[in-house]
């Protein structure tokens, strides 16, 4: 048995204006939910201020205090979260949740091929129009012709799983015609095999030059310019006030998709945790508190490993993502880079803040591409984003650098 399908979560949403909603969670627990769900949140748009969280080991109880968009899609959403829950059967003709996890199947990868006219913000509306309809960007590659022409492929899975359908392929290309208007050239959407999903993919090393444009933090242990960092990060271990669990105190400056940041790693580690609080004081100052344990049901009391978790932990908040501009002799490239959970999915609407803030700065982009890498024995995600002559004489290098930085941190 179990509880009742509508009841594993419950949105209330806020009755003022500028209040934050509050969302439940209620169902059976697993290794990484409190990850799963903060991604999907994060997805969505929604900041979470104030977050609490308990669980036996069995079954969990998540409270989260969010301030939402206007234009927040708030049964979707539900949709989505309850879809990240352990799974659900059916009883008598009533959905109840039970505790037994499938291993999902993997998506099937579409390929959209879109030639139209450039124009500035261009790759920012489509990436939002894809976004909206909840297609998920795998790897993208963009090019500019010499007579202003952008063949644009995106490699992209849809959430809804129904990008094979006639219905779904028309409602995704009237999407694109309704903001692109007539700039639209061709259109084309097919279902792509491995072989092809494979021939695409990025060579799994990067030159060295970007290597070390991009992770000089991860080789010399020195942080880069305070603007690109997260200020003031505090992280401390207590064994002594339980005696189960470790306690992981962590203070720092607030930043968009902190704590999916936070549960990522721990997730990563394979950590448990049993009890959680999570708040914003004033001045976007977080407090952190976590009751933890580890997969085999003890705490953590090994230096090294408390070492290497806090550690761990410090790195991702202070620099969740890394943000570089850099000459590639008579070209500027712009450099983002962030790290791939070991379950292979990455960090959501990274593409999409950064071709908003290089439209924002209405800089022009000559080429783009997202491509997986390992470095330093972890997978990251990086998007290559070569910017238009034009733009990147017009602009400082730094300049473009820290609005991309404040778009991702969401501290625009």
């Amino acid at each position: 048995m179990g509880i009742l399908h509508d009841d594993v979560v419950i949105i209330r949403q806020a009755e003022k204006e500028g209040d934050p909603s509050v969302i439940t969670v209620n169902c059976p627990d697993k290794t990484g939910l409190g990850c799963d769900l903060c991604r999907i949140l994060l997805f969505f748009g929604l900041n979470i201020v104030r977050g609490d969280v308990s669980t036996d080991g069995k079954w969990c109880y998540i409270v989260f205090w969010v301030v939402c968009k206007p234009t927040t899609r708030w049964e979707l959403l539900k949709k989505r979260l309850v879809g990240a829950c352990p799974s659900c059967s059916s009883a008598s003709g009533i959905s109840y949740y039970r505790s037994e996890l499938q291993s999902p199947r993997p998506p099937d990868v579409f390929l959209l091929k879109l030639c139209c006219y450039d124009r500035k913000g261009l790759l920012h509306d489509v990436t939002e129009v894809l976004c909206s309809l909840e297609l998920n960007i795998k790897k993208v590659k963009v090019s500019t012709t010499p007579d202003g022409r952008v063949m644009d492929l995106f490699f992209i899975t849809d959430t809804r799983e129904l990008l094979h359908t006639k219905n779904r392929q028309e409602e995704t290309h009237k999407a694109l015609e309704d903001v692109m208007h007539d700039a639209i050239i061709s259109f084309n959407l097919e279902k792509v095999g491995p072989e092809i999903t494979a021939c695409s993919q990025a060579s799994p090393f990067l030159p060295p030059a970007i290597t070390e444009d991009i992770f000089n933090i991860e080789m010399s242990n020195d942080l880069p310019s305070v603007s690109l960092t997260s200020s003031n990060v505090c992280v401390t271990m207590d064994n002594s006030l339980s005696p189960a669990h470790t306690l992981v105190q962590i203070v720092c400056q607030d930043h968009k998709g902190l704590l999916y940041d936070i549960m990522k790693t721990l997730k990563d580690y394979n950590i448990q945790i049993s009890y959680g609080r999570f708040y914003i004081k004033q001045g976007k100052k977080c407090e952190i508190d976590l009751f933890i344990m580890q997969a085999d049901g003890k705490k953590i009391v090994d230096p090294s490993k408390q070492s290497a978790l806090s550690s761990r932990l410090k790195m991702e908040l202070r620099q969740p993502l890394r943000v570089v501009v850099v000459s590639r002799g008579p070209d500027t490239e712009l450099l983002v880079a962030n790290p791939v959970e070991l379950s292979s999915k990455g960090r959501p609407l990274v593409f999409y803040d950064i071709t908003l803030a290089l439209k924002m700065l209405n800089t022009c982009i000559f080429s783009a591409e997202i491509g997986r890498h390992m470095i330093g024995g972890r997978e990251w995600e990086v998007y290559r984003v070569l910017l238009a002559e034009g733009a990147s004489l017009s602009i400082p290098r730094r300049k473009v650098e820290e609005e991309v930085w404040k778009r991702l941190m969401g501290w625009e």
